[in-house]
């Protein structure tokens, strides 16, 4: 589905591919089936990738290059293309400092971005209110006050509510958001929508779905090695680097975007302490669920803690962010107008 070529890694790992030959890189990059789709927020499925195992038939590794005195060569010049493929690619992810891979280039996330959006607006069409409804226009006002603190001011910001009872919430790179109207009862009040879309958008931030796209580019390399050095079975391999890597990673991005997203909501005047609120209303709407080390997030309860560990910066960041005297000007002008009336 996602064709776009990844600009910045592919000239590099082309090499390393064709020298462990698997299939074609053209063909690994054009199929739908090894790309991962862009899904990165609850209820929405994120599509595994789909490996084809190599043919059986013929000797195997080790009697091909028992004897020959390049082997180690060349495994050592894969290696040194690996290794300086990931130095090359290694980034700081902004305000959590994080030092993270990433060969995914800021446009080619975009195009994809785009892609998915098309896509959701295809499917909820007949479901996303209007822009004048009260619910589209609390969303609206809220994610207005938290822009600014983002960094992202120069994007086309969208916000796209969904008449659904579902209780979730995304924003895809290029600032289009989508909010199911079944997650504000959770929400409560502008301080609960605050710590939801804080959250979310801290994803773009971060480029959190650039990192997935680039984790799993690597991963599919990983198992393609196994398969060809071990013959470790393809679907097993997948299974392993699923658990082992990808699922811990999306927690991790995660707990990242709920520190990012509470660091933005107390710069832009919301009280963080909502966001603990929030989670603990969460877990009484979603009882039950998988092991958390079977899950893409941490569990509510994890998430609680964390977040009342980071409450004493964010509420530090709350007073720095001079919101008191905010208020006090806001108070002064309602009462301004209440004499005018």
């Amino acid at each position: 589905m996602f064709c776009t070529p990844f600009s910045r890694c592919a000239p590099l790992v082309a090499p390393l591919v064709q020298t462990l030959r698997p299939r074609p890189l053209s063909a690994v990059l054009s199929s739908p089936k090894n790309i991962v789709a862009y899904r990165l927020y609850r209820g929405i499925p994120q599509r595994r990738l789909q490996y084809q195992r190599f043919g059986a038939g013929g000797p195997n590794f080790w009697q091909r290059w028992a004897g020959r005195s390049t082997f180690y060569y060349e495994v050592a010049a894969v290696g040194g293309v690996g290794g300086a493929l990931y130095v090359y690619n290694l980034e700081t992810v902004p305000v959590s400092g994080r030092r993270r891979f990433n060969c995914i280039s800021p446009a080619t996330e975009e195009a994809t971005a785009k892609q998915f959006f098309e896509e959701i607006m295809q499917e909820y069409q007949d479901q996303i209110l209007s822009q004048w409804d009260p619910r589209t226009r609390r969303v609206q006002r809220v994610l207005d006050r938290l822009i600014p603190a983002s960094g992202l001011t120069g994007e086309n910001w969208e916000v796209h509510v969904i008449d659904s009872p579902e209780r979730n919430a995304f924003v895809i790179p290029g600032g289009k958001v989508f909010v199911f109207s079944g997650i504000l009862p959770i929400c409560q009040n502008e301080d609960g929508i605050a710590a939801v879309l804080g959250h979310e958008i801290a994803h773009n931030v971060a480029h959190h779905s650039a990192e997935r796209m680039s984790q799993s580019f690597v991963l599919l390399a990983l198992v393609q090695i196994a398969a060809f050095f071990y013959g470790v079975p393809a679907s097993f391999g997948s299974l392993i680097s699923e658990i082992a890597f990808s699922r811990p990673g999306s927690r991790m991005q995660e707990a990242e975007a709920d520190y990012i997203g509470l660091m933005m909501m107390a710069q832009s005047c919301y009280n963080p302490e909502a966001a603990v609120g929030l989670w603990e209303r969460m877990a009484m709407a979603e009882r039950g669920g998988p092991p958390q080390f079977l899950s893409t997030h941490p569990s509510n309860y994890n998430r609680q803690q964390k977040i009342k560990e980071w409450l004493p910066e964010a509420m530090e960041k709350l007073e720095m962010s001079d919101c008191h005297g905010v208020s006090a000007y806001a108070d002064d002008f309602k009462r301004a107008f209440s004499q005018i009336r």
